[in-house]
């Protein structure tokens, strides 16, 4: 199912529409076939308009078998289309799904419109003349479902056809059989006329420029290679593959003849060390995981602060606590990211907001890790790494420079001497004659970086690392507000939220309602202008995916009485929940 989604998105993407999707699929890598925990599902919301979000209720569902049809049927709005795989509804299906009787024979579903098709015996049928088995046979009949929507939407083929030669290009019996099954459930539709009427969807009107459809795991790694030659530097990945982050790692292991060095440690610990190794051999660090790994890391994290090495560590944020939710989204992680560590340990933090996003905010993470010599911390999640949308292809002379000093004279050199506007200390590369210094987590004397255990100097040390990190606030960008500056309701956002709370607060807006949305994209040191901001609503709203960090940090930080809408369920925000909050609070008095 997601092999047939992404190919769907592609094909969309190229037509020319705006585009959000969802990814949904179960942890287990042989999930149970026909259970409700083995439902794979894959969900796009396109539109000629620009749109922010998957979608609350599809229009249409294809339910390729019982369990398919009993985890997403609840969502489908009435009157929507239900595609129902016929072939797959015999009494054992029905029974490891839970129904006791046939949803298709008790009613239940009369309130959509019901297209009855049997999938499986319409491919068998359409591949009888291939030298394939049963089973393979069986695998096709998403592609003839695939057929099915592009001719309900006027897609064209063209694009998926390559792209079956492509993948089963050494294999030329499912090759043709994959296009058998794609052109057949196309054919089918207009053969026997199954649905009514055709759907088109004409292109958006996106601003002008080279667009190529982007998922956040792909930005992101797109993003650290070009600040990697930006800065003119190599780009080293140390990682422990973990879901939903492990595409990075495939994906910059592609990167080789950019420089891209892609290492998989034995062990989280070992992914985070080698990364710091790197840094202070004169290359950028990163390290790629999820909350179970950044448990792992911790302590050379604090490494990291305490050496003060560029090292940026990307969290792609799941479901937990412990092994958790591996594939469903969450934004639990964020005091972790800003506390997780013994002592003062304080990193800068930033969190992208779509999956086009993940590019610029990946970007930024590797300029601002060189700037001030720190390790930065980046907080994606599973919804934005599996998500996909149009990104239009940026022009690389408008992004920022990332200029690199390795200190290479030794006169006067010491290893923690401070620039005076951003405190970093020198980049001094290990073997350079005369610049020997300590490496190591003890704590340094200031300017020399010899081992101390002088109580002052260690406060001394300490607020120094801390006083850098909150000057990053004078070099990123003041929270902007969509919408009056002031009135109402102010809701605040950051990460995935983002576009749920831009797609409710535009509705509202366009009915003159009084309520604007700040989103957060830098979360340590939080934009300088954002108490005053904050101070100009009578009521803020704090949607997240947890139970109210951002919320914590904001009544702690400004003592404002800021409201929570807290969802932990391992999916994004829907628009209508956003919606319904936001309603409640401007009909209070």
């Amino acid at each position: 199912m997601q092999v047939t989604g992404g190919q769907f998105t592609n094909t969309t993407a190229i037509v020319g529409n705006d585009l959000s999707t969802l990814p949904d699929f179960p942890a287990e890598i042989r999930a149970p076939a026909g259970t409700l925990p083995g439902v794979s599902g894959f969900q796009i919301q396109f539109s000629s308009s620009d749109i922010h979000t998957p979608g609350d209720a599809p229009d249409v569902l294809v339910a390729m078998n019982p369990a398919a049809l009993k985890v997403n049927v609840s969502d489908l709005r009435p009157g929507g289309i239900l595609v129902v795989n016929t072939g797959a509804f015999k009494d054992t299906d029905l029974k490891k799904a839970g129904y006791v009787h046939s949803p298709l024979e008790d009613g239940s579903l009369d309130r959509f419109r019901v297209f009855k098709v049997d999938l499986t015996d319409l491919t068998r049928k359409a591949l009888a003349g291939t030298r394939l088995n049963q089973k393979q046979i069986d695998r096709c009949k998403n592609f003839f479902s695939l057929g099915m929507m592009y001719w309900l939407y006027q897609r064209p083929m063209d694009n998926t056809l390559k792209w079956i030669e492509m993948k089963f290009g050494k294999q030329p019996e499912l090759a043709e059989a994959n296009r058998l099954a794609l052109k057949a459930g196309l054919a089918y539709c207009e053969a026997t006329e199954v649905f009514q009427v055709q759907y088109e969807v004409p292109p958006a009107r996106l601003e002008p420029g080279k667009y190529r459809n982007i998922s956040g795991n792909s930005a992101l790694a797109m993003g650290l290679v070009t600040a990697a030659r930006k800065a003119g530097l190599p780009l080293f990945q140390g990682s422990y593959p973990i879901t939903p982050a492990s595409d990075i790692l495939h994906e910059l292991s592609t990167y080789k003849h950019f420089g891209v060095h892609t290492f998989q440690a034995e062990d989280e610990i070992a992914a985070i060390g080698s990364a710091i190794g790197a840094s202070f051999g004169g290359a950028i660090g990163f390290t790629s995981t999820s909350g179970p790994g950044v448990a792992l890391k911790t302590e050379a994290i604090g490494l990291a602060t305490m050496v003060e090495l560029p090292v940026v560590i990307a969290n792609i944020q799941r479901g937990g606590p412990s092994t958790g939710l591996p594939t469903k989204t969450e934004q639990a992680d964020l005091l972790q990211a800003l506390f997780g560590r013994n002592s003062e340990a304080p990193v800068p933090v930033l969190a992208p907001a779509t999956p086009g996003d993940c590019f610029f905010m990946a970007y930024e993470a590797v300029r601002i890790a060189v700037m001030y010599m720190t390790p930065v911390f980046l907080l994606s999640d599973g919804y934005l790494a599996n998500g996909a949308e149009p990104w239009k292809v940026p022009n690389l002379d408008d992004l920022q420079a990332i200029p690199v000093s390795f200190r290479k004279d030794p006169d006067g050199f010491a290893p923690y001497l401070r620039d005076p506007i951003t405190m970093a200390r020198p980049w001094a590369i290990p073997g350079t004659p005369g610049l020997e210094h300590r490496i190591g987590g003890l704590e340094k004397e200031d300017v020399t970086g010899n081992v101390s255990y002088d109580p002052l100097n260690h406060e001394k040390m300490v607020r120094l690392r801390a006083e850098k990190v909150a000057r990053i606030a004078n070099d990123i960008p003041e929270a902007e507000v969509n919408g009056k500056p002031s009135g109402r309701l102010l809701v605040v956002g950051w990460g995935s939220t983002h576009g749920a709370i831009t797609a409710a607060v535009s509705q509202r807006q366009a009915q003159g309602r009084s309520v604007s949305h700040v989103h957060l994209r830098y979360l340590n040191p939080l934009p300088r202008n954002l108490g005053s901001v904050l101070s100009n609503f009578e009521r803020i709203l704090v949607p997240e995916m947890n139970l109210g960090q951002l919320l914590m940090v904001l009544r702690a930080k400004y003592l404002v009485d800021a409201r929570g809408l807290n969802k932990i369920q391992g999916k994004p925000f829907k628009e209508s929940e956003i919606l319904a909050t936001i309603d409640e609070i401007l009909e209070q008095n």
